[in-house]
């Protein structure tokens, strides 16, 4: 990083308020992989530290949010279920994260089956994960709807205005700044950054990306960040990363690239903010956020291509960076350089982000088995642990427990 700068750089990695026992939103409380929970379990089975498992209805690959003990998540359920293709309920549920029992579930939105966008083989009708407050649960169905509920499952605002095209379904969840409801919507043309206000639903403002790459969609949650006492969230799409002010929508600067597809939620920390570009060959950027209009020559300090992630978001323990790519290469490099420290094949598929809490690092494949690893510039496996079912969702994290969706079920982990 230069250390020419003539202005200090404040970092504040913004967050919902939340107890060290609450995971509420994707990613945890502050949206980076990272929770504050003790004595975890460093394997698991079909029969080993499962405290419970409850089959969750439909479809879904939105991860768990964890928050005063219950776990919000949502699913796509066919209406008629001998069909294979029909009529949809977009769903919120609510499970007691004690007893596994379903608490409420609600339908948000019925989908008719010819509105329904065509979804990747790998994807859902309810892949974005619910975003918990005190009162509030905010739910997200990429172009089909955005609502919010109260803690009983009533509904309070439904939003089905932003019509855009998906390309293969929605995916990419909100984040929660300033009162402003922001996520990205970046389908077949006219991509954009939206906001609406999270008391009532409207629309606060919306952002209309510059340029016109070959391929325009994407699937990235923003994070927000702050640069000398200034809000910025920053949102990876198609050809750009904008930062823009989370009030007015107004860019504050942008970096260009060559990807489109992009899934990985950034990271900020060390004075840097780090990312990774998409299809068709992803590399990681370590980019300054002190700079104004276009950038991209002047403010990346460094970037990767080997291991880089398509898919599964990076995670920073400390000043090591750590990314595991789609077809299992495991990586950890300096932060401040992005000089590599390790390289493992681990073998399988990767979807989940990874997860950092007690002391170890999860790592979690889409066939089912997951790898437990420790921080570290040497590469320290701990463990094996996983079930036999596809998992393409990220875990939750509570006290002395951890939350697995899998294709069809919810698991409670906990050492036993």
């Amino acid at each position: 990083m230069r250390g020419n700068l003539l202005f200090c750089l404040f970092v504040f990695l913004v967050a919902i308020p939340a107890s060290a026992a609450d995971y509420p939103q994707f990613r945890g409380p502050a949206g980076d992989g990272q929770a504050t929970a003790r004595n975890l379990p460093s394997t698991w089975n079909e029969k080993t530290n499962v405290g419970w498992k409850t089959p969750i209805p439909g479809k879904g690959w939105s991860s768990p949010s964890l928050y005063q003990n219950r776990l919000y998540l949502t699913s796509a359920v066919l209406v008629d279920p001998s069909m294979e293709r029909g009529d949809l309920s977009l769903r919120a549920l609510c499970v007691d994260a004690a007893s596994g029992k379903v608490v409420w579930d609600r339908e948000v939105f019925p989908q008719a089956a010819a509105a329904a966008p065509k979804i990747h083989n790998k994807n859902s009708h309810a892949s974005p994960t619910p975003l918990v407050t005190s009162d509030r649960i905010y739910v997200h169905f990429g172009h089909q709807g955005t609502a919010c509920l109260d803690h009983a499952g009533n509904v309070l605002w439904k939003n089905n205005s932003l019509k855009y095209p998906p390309v293969h379904g929605n995916g990419g969840s909100p984040i929660l700044v300033e009162g402003r409801l922001i996520f990205t919507c970046d389908g077949a043309s006219d991509p954009q950054v939206v906001a609406l206000d999270a008391a009532s639903g409207t629309e606060a403002w919306h952002f209309a990306r510059p340029g016109d790459p070959p391929k325009k969609f994407s699937f990235c949650t923003p994070t927000a960040i702050q640069v000398s006492g200034k809000s910025q969230v920053i949102c990876p799409g198609a050809g750009v990363i904008n930062a823009l002010d989370p009030i007015t929508g107004r860019e504050v600067w942008r970096v260009q690239h060559d990807g489109y597809s992009v899934i990985p939620k950034p990271l900020f920390g060390h004075g840097l903010v780090f990312l990774s570009t998409g299809f068709d060959s992803p590399a990681v950027l370590a980019i300054r956020p002190d700079g104004s209009g276009d950038v991209t020559d002047t403010h990346v300090a460094w970037s990767l291509k080997k291991g880089a992630p398509l898919t599964p978001s990076l995670l920073l323990v400390g000043d090591e960076l750590y990314m595991v790519s789609d077809k299992g290469v495991a990586t950890c490099v300096d932060a401040r350089t992005g000089k590599e420290h390790w390289q493992e094949r681990i073998g399988g598929n990767y979807s989940s982000s990874l997860v950092h809490a007690d002391g170890k690092i999860y790592i979690q494949s889409e066939e089912g088995p997951a790898i437990v690893i420790r921080p570290g510039k040497t590469f320290n496996k701990l463990a094996d642990a996983g079930f036999k079912e596809k998992t393409l969702a990220s875990y939750a994290v509570g006290d002395s427990a951890l939350f697995i969706r899998t294709e069809n079920n919810l698991y409670r982990v906990q050492t036993k």
